[in-house]
């Protein structure tokens, strides 16, 4: 046994891969703030109107899923995009249980003036291309990984 190593050495903030992770993760979502704040959005509604793009219309349970959330930080976000024209809700005619949520016209005109945030920010990573995928397919591995063990 080495003994350099002591029991409290997985407690060294260092020495954990989890603060890299969410250090890195705070600091690119702020640089979307000043995108953001000019729409008047918030990211986990960027991410959201990412999805609903995509899409047009989504279970709150599958937004849920695509955005790695859960219902209890979807459904507020949900009412909010509604509440601001963005997005309709409605059950599904298939089963009661399920909200379905729609990209209204003003929500689908959002994507217009985002569509310079991707790029912008993307330019203020300092990371190549080949970097950005490497960490890009890790951090899905990761994601997958992490699911099946919930």
């Amino acid at each position: 046994m080495n003994e350099n190593i002591n029991e409290y050495d997985g407690l060294k903030l260092d020495n954990q891969l989890c603060f890299p992770l969410y250090a890195a993760a705070r600091r690119i979502v702020s640089l979307y703030t000043p995108y953001l704040k000019e729409l008047g959005i918030t990211y986990t509604q960027y991410i959201a109107f990412m999805v609903l793009w995509e899409k047009k219309s989504i279970s709150v349970g599958e937004l849920c899923e695509r955005l790695f959330l859960d219902s209890g930080t979807v459904t507020p976000l949900v009412k909010k995009l509604e509440k601001d024209g963005y997005i309709t809700r409605e059950r599904s005619k298939e089963d009661e249980r399920v909200v379905i949520v729609c990209l209204t016209e003003k929500g689908d005109k959002m994507k217009e003036k985002a569509k310079h945030i991707p790029s912008s920010v993307g330019n203020c990573v300092p990371l190549k291309q080949e970097e950005a995928l490497q960490l890009y397919t890790i951090l899905y591995q990761l994601l997958g990984r992490l699911e099946k063990h919930e």
